[in-house]
């Protein structure tokens, strides 16, 4: 669970037109629209080209870049949020950060190894996929692991068993269930079924055994 620096810059242009055509013609001509806000700046509305933002929109909301605002500032931010219509991107919003104030973002968690119960055939049901922390933007992890290798059938992984970076603060009840390993449905529908079996067999037996006894008598 590793934090790291994001050298990235991304560049951007103020937008002067804010009709849903010119937002039109930005996505037509291979851009998206966006905004910037945060960090007591007022929102700037600016748009980026969709090839170099989708390097980042595929990265998380906890890695910190410098978007260079052509004729203006360069800011260091976060994507805060991104839009998509029809599996395109449509717009996107940059979260202005301070590089020496914690900020609170979503992370995903990504679950590591394999659980020791799935070799005795359970399951592992995963309950949670991603976490709210804070911290300082360059501390702050790009993916909260999870190891599950140690699970057996009936245990369960739960907040408090997490190893966070120094620094970070998670948002999260230490015990809530992360995941579990359990017996699969059918299993347990199968040993019902033997179980009963079994019982039946021996209802029949003892009846077996009882009409014996009445023709010996």
């Amino acid at each position: 669970m590793t934090s790291k620096r994001n050298s990235f810059q991304l560049e951007a242009e103020v937008r002067n037109e804010f009709t849903r055509a010119s937002r039109r013609t930005i996505r037509e001509s291979g851009g998206v629209p966006g905004v910037v806000y945060g960090a007591g700046t007022e929102s700037i509305p600016v748009s980026v080209d969709l090839k170099d933002a989708s390097k980042l929109f595929h990265k998380g909301r906890s890695e910190s870049f410098k978007l260079n605002i052509k004729g203006s500032d360069s800011l260091p931010v976060l994507i805060k949020d991104v839009q998509q219509r029809g599996g395109k991107f449509v717009h996107v919003d940059f979260l202005h950060i301070s590089m020496n104030k914690p900020v609170r973002v979503t992370i995903p968690v990504s679950y590591q190894g394999e659980a020791v119960g799935t070799k005795s055939g359970g399951i592992v049901q995963t309950q949670v996929t991603e976490l709210d922390v804070e911290g300082l933007p360059n501390d702050l992890p790009s993916v909260i692991e999870a190891d599950i290798s140690s699970l057996e059938i009936g245990d369960r992984l739960t907040v408090a068993d997490l190893e966070l970076p120094k620094g970070i603060t998670l948002y999260a009840e230490d015990e809530e269930v992360l995941a579990s390993v359990i017996v699969p449905r059918v299993v347990e529908a199968a040993d019902t079924d033997a179980e009963s079996d079994t019982e039946d067999g021996a209802v029949a037996e003892d009846g077996n055994q009882e009409a014996e006894g009445t023709k010996e008598d």
